[in-house]
C-alpha cells in the first residue's frame, strides 16, 4: 500500500530529549499528495474502491521489482560458476509469484464492483421514497415536527417498528393461577390505590404505566404473600419514579402514603428484590409509548385525547387485559374512544398505517374495554373515574354515557 511521507521537524538543542515523545504528533497533517487528490483534501476513511486501487498498484510495482531482481541476479551466478569451471545447464526461467495479504481483498473488491454495477443500489433516499409511496394515501402526521430535532422524524417510524418487534419480550404473562394468596380483585385494588398516589405526587404518565408493568412482570416470576402486595406496589412505584422522573418521591414519603404499614428498609429490600428478578430490565415499550404515537395519528381534540387515556387507565386495572400486547391495547383504546365520540370514519387509513392494525383486529380488545367502561359506575374503585371527571380532563368519565351502548351495538 502507499505510504505517507513524513516531513522531518527541526529539533532545537534543548528539546532533543523531548523530541522522541513528540514524534508521533509530528506525523499529524504531514501527508504527501496522492494521485488525483489535492494535498490537504484527503477524506477519511478511504473508500473501498480507492483502497483496492492502491493495493493493485502496489502489487504491480512489487511484481515488476522482483522480476527485475531475478533477471539481473541470474547471469551473475552463471558467470561465477563458469569461472570455477562448472558446466551450467540451461534452466527454465524462474517464475516469481508475490502473494500479498490483501490479494483476496483486491479480487473481492473487483467482484463487488461488478456485482454492484448489475444490482440497483439501495440508499437511504430510496428507502424513504418507498416508504412515502406506501403512505401516499395517509396523512403525514410528522410534518408539523419537521423542524423539531427532539421529534426525530427521520427515525420515528423505525423506532416504533422496533418497539412492536420487542414488546412481547417485556409483556407480562397470565400469572393468577400461580399466586395462591392473591386474586384479580386484589390486583385491581392495588392499581386503583397506585393511580391515586400517582396523582397526589403529580408524576408523569410514563411512571404509572411502567409501575404496573413492573408489578405484573414480577408477579409472573415470584409468588408473594398477600401482606406484601402493597409493599410490591409502592416499591415498583419507587423504581419507576427513579427511571422516569426528574424528582422522584422520597422513600419516607412512600412510607407515609402506606400509613406506616412498612418501614423504609422494607421498601429498599423489596426494591432490590424486584430489580434482581427483572435483571434490571426497565427500558420496555409500555402501553403509553404506543398511546403517544397513535393519538397523534388520530389528530385528536382534547376531549378525544382524554377519553383515550381514560379507557387505557381503566384497562390497567383489569387483569384480563394482560392477554393483549401493549400496542394492541393502545390502538384499541383509540378505536373505542372514537366510537364513543362518534368520530367518522371510526378507523382511518392513517390510523391503520401507523398502528399496524385493521379495524377487525381491534374488535375483541375493544369489546373488553367497552365492558370495563360500562361497569365503571358500579365499581367501588373510583380513582380513575374521579381523575377523569375533572374539568381539566374534559370530564370524559361522566360525559357521553349514551355512546357506550351505541358503540357496543356497533361492534357486536
Amino acid at each position: 500500500m502507499a505510504t505517507r511521507r513524513v516531513i522531518p521537524q527541526q529539533v532545537r538543542g534543548d528539546d532533543v530529549a523531548e523530541a522522541k515523545n513528540r514524534r508521533a504528533l509530528g506525523d499529524i497533517g504531514n501527508i504527501a499528495s496522492l494521485p488525483g487528490i489535492e494535498p490537504g483534501k484527503i477524506n477519511r476513511p478511504l473508500t473501498r474502491n480507492f483502497r483496492a486501487q492502491l493495493l493493485e498498484n502496489a502489487n504491480k510495482k512489487q511484481i515488476n521489482v522482483d522480476k527485475a531482481e531475478v533477471v539481473t541476479k541470474k547471469p551473475v551466478r552463471e558467470v561465477q560458476k563458469k569461472a570455477r569451471g562448472v558446466v551450467v545447464k540451461p534452466t527454465k526461467p524462474v517464475e516469481v509469484i508475490v502473494i500479498s495479504p490483501d490479494t483476496n481483498e483486491v479480487s473481492k473488491a473487483r467482484d463487488d464492483k461488478k456485482h454492484d454495477a448489475s444490482k440497483k443500489k439501495v440508499t437511504y433516499t430510496s428507502v424513504l421514497n418507498a416508504r412515502s409511496k406506501a403512505a401516499s394515501k395517509t396523512l403525514d402526521i410528522d410534518s408539523v415536527d419537521k423542524d423539531n430535532d427532539l421529534a426525530a422524524v427521520e427515525y420515528v417510524e423505525d423506532m416504533y417498528s422496533f418497539y412492536k418487534e420487542v414488546e412481547n419480550e417485556s409483556k407480562p404473562q397470565m400469572y393468577m393461577q400461580t399466586q395462591p394468596e392473591i386474586n384479580e380483585k386484589m390486583r385491581s385494588i392495588l392499581v386503583d390505590w397506585l393511580v391515586d398516589v400517582h396523582a397526589k405526587f403529580d408524576l408523569s404518565p410514563e411512571t404509572l404505566y411502567l409501575t404496573i408493568n413492573i408489578i405484573d412482570r414480577f408477579l409472573s416470576m415470584k409468588v408473594i404473600p398477600r401482606r406484601e402486595l402493597q409493599l410490591l406496589g409502592v416499591s415498583a412505584l419507587l423504581i419507576a419514579s427513579k427511571y422516569e422522573e426528574i424528582w422522584p418521591p422520597q422513600v419516607n414519603d412512600l412510607v407515609y402514603v402506606t400509613d406506616n404499614s412498612y418501614q423504609s428498609k422494607q421498601i429498599l429490600v423489596m426494591e432490590k428484590t424486584i430489580l434482581g428478578n427483572l435483571e434490571w430490565y426497565l427500558t420496555v415499550p409500555t402501553q403509553y409509548v404506543f398511546l403517544a404515537r397513535f393519538i397523534k395519528a388520530a389528530v385528536p381534540d382534547p376531549e378525544m385525547e382524554n377519553m383515550v387515556h381514560f379507557l387505557a387507565e381503566l384497562g390497567l386495572m383489569h387483569y384480563d387485559t394482560l392477554k393483549f400486547c401493549p400496542s394492541l391495547l393502545a390502538a384499541s383504546a383509540v378505536y373505542t374512544a372514537r366510537c364513543f365520540l362518534s368520530k367518522t370514519p371510526v378507523w382511518t387509513e392513517t390510523l391503520e398505517f401507523h398502528t399496524g392494525y385493521s379495524e377487525h383486529e381491534l374488535r375483541e380488545c375493544s369489546k373488553l374495554l367497552v365492558y370495563i367502561h360500562s361497569r365503571v359506575g358500579e365499581s367501588k374503585l373510583r380513582a380513575v373515574f374521579k381523575k377523569y371527571s375533572k374539568a381539566e380532563r374534559c370530564a370524559v368519565a361522566s360525559a357521553k354515557k349514551s355512546s357506550a351502548s351505541s358503540c357496543s351495538l356497533e361492534m357486536s
